[in-house]
């Protein structure tokens, strides 16, 4: 069955790599992007697509309901594929508000806007509204706690997990009030080609490249699981497609490790695939640990047995390859990040490390 998808936030990390995705695997399918273009969105993600008959850009904001009633009904979209959101928890520390607004607010609209189009169209079966969503909902685990699993409650600690964990809330009830066919999915730490220079991959990669430090938080012993983005698009085509509207999956990589390893592990990589054009070698002497911030989890880790189980879906890239693919794709794409690397982005660099 051919679909036609609005993917929100289609412009940004993972959004843009599910866009490249659906796109290479249903090229017969319908896909409008819906996207502001904010800090973290660049359409240059999509630069290969714009030529598709099949794909169409539009630039704009979740929260502007006329806009996605118009898209909603001029596209005859049957399926949602919701990204769009503010997604960095040093951000959410230092401007709430915008976190609520997007998330909550703009979910809401979404929810509404499709709930008429569904009811309009005489609640067709196959209509799926998926949610992306996060692990860090479930809050923070000890050394020796389980992993998360889909019934673990909610205990968000930071403005964006609680802002996250308000749109899950929301689009739950949608279905259990009004049987709108919505899906969740929580997942781990994604890391892969498209990702803003903020978060602590592209981050160290980058850093590495041009000879700064390589700020780590507290201790360095904050645990997360790390899925690579490549993965996360197949486990979502597999819950489109083969998921139960009213679940929630779970999807993680089944790889768990200490954030200063991590950042010990992509130096590695980066002396071995730049050894002549590192300003430091080795990459090691740039980690610099830095005062944690507020509300830091410790530890995250997802049971995904549930997805595995119902729709046969496993990750397929270990962290050591994805690592290496990632490392390559930041090596061979300098004009893609250099120009994110703005006096905006300077100044918020400069406002969230506090150097010793």
């Amino acid at each position: 069955m051919n679909r036609c998808l609005l993917v929100t936030g289609g412009a940004g990390f993972i959004g843009s790599n599910f866009v490249h995705y659906w796109c290479q695997h249903y090229p017969e399918n319908r896909v409008v992007v819906l996207d502001a273009l904010t800090y973290a969105g660049n359409r240059a993600n999509l630069a290969k697509l714009e030529e598709r008959e099949n794909f169409r850009f539009v630039r704009g904001d979740i929260c502007d309901r006329s806009l996605v009633e118009q898209l909603l009904q001029s596209e005859n979209i049957d399926t949602i594929a919701h990204f769009a959101a503010e997604s960095h928890v040093d951000r959410s520390i230092l401007e709430p508000g915008a976190f609520v607004k997007t998330n909550v607010v703009g979910t809401y609209t979404l929810l509404e806007a499709f709930r008429q189009h569904w009811q309009i169209n005489s609640k067709p079966a196959h209509y799926r509204f998926l949610h992306v969503s996060t692990d860090e909902v479930y809050g923070s685990l000890g050394p020796d706690d389980p992993a998360f699993s889909e019934t673990t409650p909610y205990a968000p600690n930071s403005p964006y997990s609680a802002s996250k964990a308000g749109s899950d809330h929301l689009v739950r009830a949608y279905y259990h009030t009004y049987k709108l066919p919505t899906i969740i999915t929580n997942c781990s730490n994604n890391y892969g080609p498209y990702q803003f220079p903020e978060k602590l991959i592209p981050l160290t990669c980058i850093n590495i490249l041009m000879g700064k430090p390589l700020p780590v938080y507290g201790d360095g012993k904050n645990v997360r699981d790390w899925l690579y983005v490549g993965d996360h698009c197949s486990a979502l085509d597999a819950v489109i497609h083969r998921g139960i509207p009213g679940e929630t999956y779970n999807i993680g990589g089944n790889n768990e490790v200490e954030n200063i390893n991590l950042v010990r592990m992509i130096c590695q990589l980066m002396d071995e695939l730049a050894p002549s054009n590192l300003p430091v070698r080795p990459a090691e002497n740039l980690i610099t640990f830095v005062k944690d911030r507020p509300g830091h989890d410790r530890r995250y880790a997802i049971n995904a047995t549930k997805i595995k189980t119902q729709l046969g879906w496993t990750p397929s890239v270990t962290l050591s390859e994805g690592l290496r693919l990632t490392a390559k794709w930041y090596l061979n794409h300098h004009r893609w990040w250099q120009p994110l690397l703005s006096p905006d982005y300077q100044d918020y660099y400069q406002k969230n490390y506090i150097f010793s």
